[in-house]
């Protein structure tokens, strides 16, 4: 059997019993509730999209938005997928690459706090001076974010957790994001190949913990830049691909340190333009629980009752 109906089979062995759920749920907007943990799906492509491809497709930059309020990233590509009158309250950023990261938008839209990983505080706070003294408007206020850190606002608590990435600059730890509402755990993990030791440890989910040391995710949106028979490209240095992703929940799932809902899907995001295939055949070919999520999705996470 090759890799690529390996992932098929095993997927469907693992989660067959949720697939009509998950189909029903994923592509449909879901009003938010005390409980649950609202996600609009900004953006859901990598860095290689540039507009339209030959195919029709479009991903923006990936970037999410929390109950209207919180951003994680944020590029000019997203715009058009804000909720019309949307003032979101904070931007935590997830590193320095420039599809994550342009200063000059947050000053435009007057976001009045930014969050950035410690190890380049200093860059970041000269990067958005110079933004706001070119469009002549405050300045944010910069906060750093150590490892293990978190940020509570309105309700919404984000812990800073190492991802495995990198830039130019050697000295930046790239992050991704513990997002926690009520008693949804959700991980938000973009751009990183799999997940690092620390990270899971901080979060609760290192399977080497006790088992009344861990604290189980109940949601998760993972990146995976490769599609399926992608596994020998060069990018698994820095990036997941969907078989990473699949095995990952396999794991945690296993040990206890996953425990969504029933047919909760598992979102993809960072999508290649060059390594993946259109929406419909997404949609057609990902292993269930995983699932691609389109640009303006809108989806409720929730607890286990």
């Amino acid at each position: 059997m090759d890799r690529r109906n390996f992932l098929k089979w095993s997927a469907s062995a693992f989660v067959a019993a949720n697939l009509q759920s998950i189909h029903a749920q994923s592509y449909s907007h879901v009003p938010s509730t005390d409980d649950g943990l609202r996600v609009r799906f900004l953006g859901t492509g990598a860095a290689d999209w540039d507009g339209r491809d030959d195919r029709g497709e479009l991903r923006r930059n990936a970037s999410v938005l929390l109950d209207d309020t919180i951003l994680i990233d944020l590029t000019p590509t997203v715009l058009d997928m804000l909720p019309q009158g949307c003032k979101p309250k904070a931007i935590f950023y997830t590193h320095s690459h420039n599809d994550h990261y342009k200063p000059l938008e947050a000053v435009r839209l007057g976001i009045p706090k930014v969050y950035v990983g410690l190890t380049w505080i200093g860059r970041a706070r000269s990067d958005f001076q110079k933004a706001a003294a070119q469009l002549n408007l405050p300045i944010p206020e910069i906060t750093p974010l150590d490892l293990g850190e978190s940020v509570a606002i309105n309700g919404i608590t984000l812990t800073a957790l190492p991802a495995n990435h990198a830039t130019s600059d050697y000295h930046e730890q790239t992050l991704i994001y513990l997002i926690q509402k009520g008693n949804v755990r959700l991980l938000y993990a973009t751009d990183t190949g799999g997940l690092t030791a620390v990270a899971t440890r901080i979060a609760g989910i290192d399977a080497h913990l006790k088992q009344e040391q861990r604290n189980p995710i109940t949601a998760l949106i993972m990146e995976a830049t490769m599609g399926i028979g992608f596994d020998k490209d060069f990018r698994l240095f820095c990036h997941s691909d969907v078989s990473t992703v699949q095995r990952i929940v396999q794991v945690l799932t296993q040990t206890g340190c996953y425990t969504p809902p029933s047919g909760q899907p598992v979102y993809l995001t960072h999508m290649a333009r060059t390594l993946h295939g259109t929406q419909a055949e997404l949609d057609a070919q990902l292993p269930a629980p995983l699932r691609a999520p389109y640009d303006g999705l809108e989806f409720v996470f929730k607890a286990p009752q």
